[in-house]
């Protein structure tokens, strides 16, 4: 008669390495685009405007909350997103940036007229001809992936367990329950040093 855990320790020990994997993976998939980011920051501007993105083609006008809610999804690639969390995400940006609104809208037709620009390479192809415009891209990103609208002191925080950032280990981290400060306090040097 054999022992019933010791059929079982195997079928155990079999997904440790699997979760060892994936985390490899992760943690793989960051690294490189950490290294894709750091070296493409200083190429030039590849010519994308022969190519057309349908998918964007029909994208709401104006600076309004669809034409964020469609900016948004070009952006981060995602189909879709919470309708509270968007009106608050664009709410707190409308807030945080007099002009955003109008930067809004000037996304939306400068992407029409750039269709082909990878959603990764936006950023550093606005930061030559429109900075202002490459900065509302990356308060964007920020907004959604870290949950942060504004800047220190007067940062508020518009997600935390819904913040994108978490949705590609969600199956391996646990997201933290609770913070013992303020946003990113890991950052300053305590006040003794």
């Amino acid at each position: 008669m054999t022992d019933v855990r010791e059929n079982d320790a195997p079928a155990a020990h079999a997904a440790a390495p699997q979760s060892a994997r994936r985390r490899a993976l992760v943690l793989g998939a960051f690294a490189g685009a950490a290294v894709l980011a750091f070296t493409m920051a200083g190429r030039p501007r590849l010519p994308y405007d022969f190519l057309v993105s349908p998918a964007f083609a029909d994208a709401p006008q104006g600076g309004g909350l669809d034409a964020f809610l469609a900016l948004s999804q070009h952006l981060t690639g995602r189909s879709s997103f919470d309708p509270v969390l968007g009106r608050r995400v664009y709410e707190a940006l409308l807030k945080s940036d007099t002009a955003f609104a109008q930067n809004v809208a000037a996304l939306n037709t400068w992407l029409q007229s750039h269709g082909g620009v990878p959603s990764d390479t936006v950023t550093q192809a606005l930061q030559v001809d429109q900075p202002p415009l490459a900065k509302t891209v990356g308060a964007i990103m920020r907004a959604w992936y870290l949950g942060l609208v504004g800047d220190a002191p007067n940062v508020q925080v518009v997600a935390y367990e819904r913040a994108l950032m978490f949705d590609p280990v969600k199956d391996v981290v646990t997201i933290p329950s609770y913070c013992l400060d303020v946003p990113f306090y890991w950052t300053q040097k305590p006040g003794h040093a």
